[in-house]
């Protein structure tokens, strides 16, 4: 299983295609689908494939979300090799069939699929790829944006383990770690889910206070969706300084955080590399046992007019594995000051 595509739907398709072109070098894919009533871009970078649709008419199913949810992520869609089989899976195990399995055009390719509905407003489309397209797609090795690392899904307290189990037993996801983290002001519960093969990872929060930056997420939404998407890329200084540059708003961190981290031990940067890193105010994390693995993170403001969806950018030196726990606490610290920003957290 992979990820093949993100769908978001969104007031003017046209003006975030052109948002992700100019912040994240994104590239315009050729083809533009218009229905009659919803028109929808195509953008690319690396292996990363975003479908942007935005109604023409009231009657678009853009509209419908967009009355019940602000612009986010409606389908994450998942290439699998057998959709018929997959479908049937899903539908014996209690999953509503929103799309039966079916041939659709994009572009010059033809591909089978069917769609299931997932948790709140989120779907999944189910992809079936054939193994020549598979091969024929190359991603540009020059693009500052290669890959998807992994997608959050923030849910209602007390669901967490209800919508780890359907994942599981609809999609044949497996649990991985499991996190509690908590500040002075706010606090969550995570379980990390992961397809049968380890390709894609689906980390799934709930709040664990009313205050917690997962409920702010959930009111703000009307209900559980797609919070951040952590995108790769091989070179995170080089990418944030240009993303800096072309004005994408992230979150600021304060440089005690680094005087701070140049207190652990075994710090696997050199001088130099750290205050780069410093300068762009990334987060590090590495194990105290590995001299190589190490995790580079920074987040963006959210996107949209609300503050629900935003982007993670992430390297990982080595395979580094995990989530950056030795810095959900910074991570924290930084959303929490936006929150009080806002007025939603005192």
């Amino acid at each position: 299983m992979k990820i093949d595509h993100v769908h978001f739907y969104v007031e003017d398709a046209k003006v975030w295609r052109d948002w992700f072109v100019h912040y994240l070098g994104f590239t315009v894919v050729a083809s533009t689908i218009h229905s009659l009533h919803t028109c929808t871009e195509v953008v690319q970078s690396g292996a990363v494939c975003l479908l942007l649709s935005s109604p023409l008419l009231p009657t678009s199913p853009v509209a419908e979300f967009l009355r019940q949810h602000p612009p986010g992520v409606a389908d994450v869609a998942f290439a699998v090799a057998d959709v018929e089989a997959a479908i049937a899976h899903a539908q014996a195990h209690g999953a509503k069939i929103l799309q039966s399995v079916g041939e659709y055009q994009i572009g010059h390719i033809s591909r089978k699929s069917g769609k299931i509905a997932a948790w709140g407003g989120l779907t999944h489309t189910l992809v079936e790829t054939s193994r020549e397209q598979d091969e024929n797609h190359h991603p540009n090795s020059t693009s500052l944006i290669t890959a998807i690392d992994h997608i959050v899904l923030n849910v209602a307290a007390g669901d967490l383990a209800s919508v780890a189990t359907w994942y599981e037993n609809i999609l044949d996801f497996q649990p991985r770690q499991t996190f509690k983290i908590h500040t002075d002001r706010s606090a969550l519960y995570s379980q990390v889910m992961v397809s049968r093969d380890g390709s894609v990872q689906l980390p799934i929060n709930e709040p664990a206070s009313s205050n917690s930056q997962i409920q702010e997420f959930l009111d703000f939404n009307r209900g559980p969706g797609i919070q951040h998407i952590a995108l790769q890329t091989p070179h995170i200084v080089q990418a944030i300084a240009q993303f800096r540059s072309r004005g994408l708003p992230l979150l600021s961190v304060p440089q005690t955080y680094y005087s701070q981290l140049q207190q652990r031990p075994q710090i696997p940067l050199s001088p130099t590399e750290l205050a780069a890193i410093a300068q762009q105010e990334i987060l590090v994390d590495w194990q105290q046992d590995s001299q190589t693995g190490v995790l580079l993170q920074i987040f963006t403001q959210p996107i949209f007019a609300q503050p629900t969806f935003f982007w993670e950018f992430i390297e990982r030196r080595s395979q580094a594995q995990g989530f950056g726990e030795g810095n959900f606490r910074a991570l924290f610290a930084a959303i929490e000051s936006e929150q009080i920003k806002r007025g939603t957290l005192q």
